[in-house]
């Protein structure tokens, strides 16, 4: 009786069972047949990707190419035939010329994982911003650029050497500093400045893997000198961007300050100074500013080549005609740039040589010479004419400008501590 017991129970629970999966069951013609075909989402792998290339096969090889060295030599290791080579050199012409490799430049070279351990790609980089890309089974050059962040950069110190010295501190860079220099040339004299001025500037900067590659405009800045402060507002009128006073008084004047960026004058204008290679004491009718061989040398002011060419003394030289009153000439140049020559215009800033000591010269420093009606005159006592000031019609919209941009400069604190204020934003 315990084993029918035992027995009957167990086939009660089984016909209990299936009589419940049968009452909940789905007809078959409800059940949506497009749920079971449904594929399962694909979850994408991720590449290893450099310079937009899969490396996950590929071993990695980087370089700095040293001095004379050629694309042959840096590419004989990794067993790509001469061949190719020749094809890539002829092919390249048009995007890169392999000629053009650089010393000191960095390369990669990807090479598969495989018996033949031939290269696949060369990449080149001629500058921080750019690669070049050589497929060495195709052959394929193509040139790309690396993704570029700007960066809002505001910065304020305070001089205690030199407006050069204590901006590098902070991180600034040479362009920076030029453009900051340009701006208040000829408000500020530079080479005269105290401790205890101080200066404030907002820009944008251009990065490239966290390296800073260059600057964008200044937008706005400030400079206090022996207590008298110097705002400069960006402002556009009639088409062009340029920089005015609180008082809307233009900041650039007919001509740049100087015809170098930022340096520093070595002998001025005399009528009596002692020439240190003729040793004698003659007339000295121009500004001498000191600077390392190769220094670009700019024009002050549009206008038109009247000479450009060799003489005994001047060395290479460059005269420039502005207008019917003003006359520039460039002396002891190391050379004349390219394409300046009689009856060229020029723009002003435009490089139109480099800084050398042809002629008679002791050492490499420009030699600066300028005329007015057609009289040489000491260029640093001249009262040049300024750019226009702000038109009556675009007061009210400068105004707003002026108060957005100086509201953001009071906000900028001073220092002296090499360390960089950099908002955490990106355009």
């Amino acid at each position: 009786m315990k084993k029918f017991w035992t027995y009957g129970g167990i086939v009660l629970i089984i016909g209990m069972t299936y009589w419940v999966i049968q009452k909940n069951e789905i007809p078959a013609e409800e059940v949506d047949k497009t749920d079971l075909l449904e594929p399962l989402e694909s979850i994408p792998v991720e590449e290893n990707l450099l310079y937009g290339i899969n490396v996950d096969e590929l071993d990695i090889t980087e370089g700095i190419v040293r001095r004379n060295e050629t694309l042959s030599a840096i590419l004989a290791p990794f067993n790509v035939p001469y061949q190719i080579i020749d094809e890539i050199a002829k092919k390249s012409a048009e995007i890169f010329d392999v000629k053009k490799i650089a010393f000191n430049k960095k390369y990669t070279v990807l090479t598969p994982r495989d018996s033949l351990r031939q290269a696949r790609f060369f990449i080149y980089e001629p500058n921080p911003t750019e690669f070049v890309v050589f497929k060495l089974d195709q052959p394929e050059i193509y040139k790309e650029s690396k993704p570029m962040e700007i960066i809002d950069r505001e910065i304020g110190g305070t001089i205690t050497s030199s407006l050069y010295v204590n901006m590098t501190e902070l991180g600034l860079t040479p362009d920076l500093i030029d453009q900051f220099a340009d701006l208040y040339g000829w408000v500020v004299d530079f080479q005269r400045l105290q401790k205890g001025d101080k200066f404030k500037v907002i820009f944008k900067e251009q990065q490239v893997e966290n390296r800073t590659v260059g600057i964008e405009d200044i937008e706005a800045a400030y400079f206090e000198h022996m207590g008298q402060g110097y705002h400069a507002i960006p402002f556009e009128q009639n088409g062009i961007v340029s920089y005015f006073d609180q008082e809307g008084n233009s900041l650039k004047k007919a001509f740049l300050r100087d015809p170098l960026r930022f340096t520093r004058i070595s002998s001025r204008y005399s009528l009596s100074r002692f020439h240190p290679v003729q040793k004698r004491y003659k007339a000295h009718l121009g500004t001498d500013y000191a600077a390392p061989r190769g220094t670009e040398i700019r024009t002050v002011g549009d206008g038109t080549v009247l000479e450009a060419g060799y003489s005994g003394g001047n060395g290479n030289y460059v005269k420039i005609k502005h207008n019917g009153t003003y006359t520039t000439q460039y002396l002891h140049m190391s050379k004349i740039g390219k394409g300046i020559r009689k009856g060229t215009r020029v723009k002003q800033g435009q490089v139109i040589g480099y800084v050398g000591s042809t002629g008679l010269a002791t050492g490499p420093h420009l030699c600066f010479r300028f005329w007015k009606h057609g009289k040489q005159v000491d260029w640093l006592k001249e009262d040049i004419p300024p750019a226009e000031p702000i038109a009556e019609e675009n007061l009210q919209a400068f105004e707003q400008v002026k108060s957005e941009k100086i509201t953001k400069l009071l906000a900028i604190p001073y220092s002296e501590k090499t360390e960089l204020l950099t908002s955490s934003f990106a355009d």
